[in-house]
């Protein structure tokens, strides 16, 4: 009963350091506080990949009663804990992306014209800005045949689960 105290202890203070660490390079005034827009980077960075709408609830519970624009660490680290504890808004599995865009590609030509894959990224679900459709193609788009081979594309965007 003791070790599993203990490792439960070392766990939780192993995770505290993963997410002191993550919120410290986004406090630029070393005062424990980081800008609201930063919060959705820290997470990812935490290895969660919440929609934006989860990253808004989460937002939500950890700003203050009068938002000031800024998150406190010392509210932010028992929410973010529990969320790693939780193993919450973990990535999507490789084989389960390959098989969205499977769906997509109806003919099963091996890749999808960016302009097919921009119409459906921008006008359903949870809708890519311009901006992100940009990010996206920079890393997606062949520069030879300038069409998307979605295989290699999440294989490069996919990690490996640790």
């Amino acid at each position: 009963m003791a070790e599993e105290r203990d490792s439960a202890e070392t766990l939780v203070s192993e995770i505290h350091k993963k997410i002191t660490d993550a919120f410290e390079v986004f406090d630029h005034e070393f005062n424990k506080t980081v800008d609201i827009r930063e919060i959705g980077t820290i997470i990812r960075s935490l290895g969660c990949f919440p929609s934006e709408g989860e990253l808004h609830d989460i937002i939500a519970e950890v700003e203050e009663e009068e938002p000031t624009g800024y998150i406190h660490f010392e509210k932010f680290l028992p929410v973010m804990t529990k969320v790693l504890m939780e193993r919450k808004f973990r990535p999507i599995p490789e084989h389960l992306l390959i098989q969205a865009f499977e769906v997509l590609d109806q003919q099963k030509k091996g890749y999808l014209e960016p302009e097919e894959l921009k119409k459906h990224l921008t006008q359903e679900g949870e809708p890519f800005t311009q901006e992100e459709m940009e990010e996206m193609f920079s890393a997606a788009l062949d520069p030879d045949k300038n069409v998307i081979f979605y295989k290699d594309f999440v294989s490069m965007m996919t990690i490996e689960e640790t």
